[in-house]
């Protein structure tokens, strides 16, 4: 019975490798996380590297981390730097397992080389366009390409002048000969290198020609030792000539592809050509812009790798595509800082309040818990005066029924502090708000009544006196959830309320010397984290990491 259970525990993927180390197909497990270095990682990027690490993990293997570097026309050393960091950032060590497609260039070269020698590949001058025509369509088979029909020698000949520089971009390819016929589109004879007179991150000009991914790929992931190439869903029409690729070029232990589904989620960009739009044209600050959802993004708006984590566990892995709504991502932030974070007052539309019966020029501090949910956080001194600061939308002169903040002739609690009752107000001529005069009660020190009497208000609170002034940033998504995350055109439907800056907030001293990624919840009004490209001391930025309620709830099972 115990057993059963272990069973139906276990995903798909682990129910294979397990069934392939019992068979002696392998006897240890190597798994890699293989990016192509042509922008930053995402969200659904994390799903791969967990699942990826936690596999090697699990079975006492070996991770590797390897750049998919075989495309240099889109490739920066800037996105290399940024990959190893969000990697290391989750979590996922590959100790000294860091390797480069690139570093395999010979070997690739030889591995074509040998395919010419078996008559497996040719080298062909079609240029793009009939090379498409020439591969058929779905429905209909391709033809043979002229130049199919070359001797090995010619072959050889050609390739090595292609490496040799003798050929101008896109003058001539090697192809794979397989089957113009195969109903895998995939298998007429694809493509294994083309001209590119660019220069590469890693071997600089060394190299003219360089392989294509599907070529590439099987190779490295058998030079490396990988047992399985765990990729996601669209992959699963390329494992034939991932498997011919292996098989022909004579791995002894060739790996094994296994696929899963994406991590789709809702009403975010995740694709990089618009990230890329999006950065260019200054509608962002960049790749790690807190409304995106790339790692670095998440990283400095305040997530955790372990919120991260638990989403991806949460999501599961499957052989079907489907989305999930990112009010889960949310719901897994709020319940990992929930009992991890000091609550905090900030107070973010101040306006000034007098408390008109307290001593003039006396500060005294009050004991406040961090976390009521975990007192192991402990506590600290918050200093009180006459004058402080409360949140504008705590008062009003009119209130309507069920209104229990303040607003003249009532009595609120300010939190931890003292009860207080409003005797008036002042204004300016645009009649704004300008001060609130109140009486406080002595004996109701901490927020308690000797007397019993109960008040249904709360409000934080900041003492003018030490208040820490600080810029606030509120992000709802990029795009539009309402109206469709594109526009008829393909364009992205964006949301003119992603970002509001609040630039006069006040917060409480205890938070004054906070630096990057610290992070707090603000009473009332989320979690906030210090962000890491703008902030500086004495001038905090916070980003808000998540607001403190969803209607989300988490699936049952």
């Amino acid at each position: 019975m115990e057993n059963e259970k272990e069973v139906v525990s276990k995903n798909f993927i682990e129910i294979e490798i397990e069934k392939d180390l019992e068979e002696g197909v392998y006897d240890t497990v190597c798994t890699r996380f293989p990016p192509e270095p042509n922008g930053y990682l995402h969200i659904g990027h994390a799903k791969s590297i967990l699942l990826n690490y936690g596999l090697a993990q699990k079975y006492h293997g070996e991770f590797h981390m390897r750049f998919d570097d075989t495309n240099p026309t889109k490739e920066r050393e800037e996105f290399v730097e940024s990959i190893k960091e969000d990697i290391q950032w989750l979590g996922a060590d590959w100790k000294e397992h860091l390797y480069f497609a690139s570093n395999y260039f010979d070997q690739m070269y030889e591995a074509a080389v040998t395919l010419i020698k078996k008559g497996k590949a040719y080298c062909s001058d079609l240029n793009a366009e009939q090379i498409r025509e020439y591969r058929g369509t779905l429905t209909e088979p391709g033809k043979d390409d002229p130049n199919a029909s070359r001797s090995i020698e010619e072959n050889l000949q050609i390739f090595e002048d292609m490496k040799n520089g003798k050929y101008e971009d896109g003058a001539m390819v090697l192809r794979a000969r397989i089957d113009m016929t195969s109903p895998n589109i995939n298998m007429r004879d694809p493509i294994l290198y083309r001209v590119a007179h660019m220069t590469h991150h890693n071997t600089g000009d060394q190299w003219c020609i360089y392989p294509m991914y599907d070529f590439a790929h099987p190779i490295e992931d058998a030079i490396e030792g990988i047992t399985h190439s765990i990729c996601t869903l669209e992959f699963e029409d390329h494992r034939p000539l991932y498997d011919w690729v292996v098989h022909e070029v004579g791995f002894e232990r060739p790996p094994r592809q296994i696929e899963f589904a994406k991590m789709y989620l809702t009403n975010v960009v995740t694709g990089k050509r618009y990230i890329k739009r999006l950065v260019e044209e200054g509608i962002v600050d960049g790749w790690d812009d807190p409304r995106l959802v790339s790692i670095a993004a998440l990283r400095r708006r305040g997530f955790t790798p372990e919120s991260i984590a638990k989403f991806v566990e949460l999501c599961g892995v499957s052989k079907s595509n489907s989305s999930v709504d990112y009010a889960m991502l949310e719901y897994c932030i709020r319940e990992d800082l929930k009992t991890k974070r000091s609550r905090v007052m900030a107070v973010l539309d101040p306006v000034k309040v007098i408390i008109d019966n307290y001593p003039e020029g006396q500060t005294e501090e009050l004991d406040v818990p961090n976390n009521l949910e975990n007192p192991e956080l402990g506590s600290r001194k918050v200093p009180f005066s006459r004058e402080i600061y409360i949140d504008r939308e705590d008062f009003m002169e009119e209130p309507p029924r069920k209104y229990f903040r303040l607003y003249p002739g009532n009595e609120v609690r300010l939190m931890n502090a003292y009860f207080v009752t409003c005797t008036g107000y002042e204004k300016d001529e645009d009649g704004n708000i300008t001060e609130i005069h109140c009486t406080y009660d002595p004996a109701s020190r901490g927020g308690n009544s000797p007397d019993g009497r109960k008040v249904k208000g709360t409000i934080h609170w900041v003492s003018a006196s030490t208040a820490v002034p600080a810029t606030v940033r509120l992000y709802e998504n990029i795009v539009d959830e309402e109206a469709g995350v594109y526009n008829e055109d393909g364009s992205l439907n964006l949301n003119p309320n992603s970002l509001t800056v609040l630039e006069h907030c006040l917060v409480e001293p205890s938070v004054a010397d906070a630096v990057a990624y610290d992070s707090f919840q603000f009473v009332r009004q989320g979690f906030f984290c210090v962000d890491s490209k703008d902030s500086a001391p004495g001038h905090l930025v916070f980003n808000r990491i998540v607001s403190l309620k969803s209607s989300y709830k988490l699936p049952t099972a």
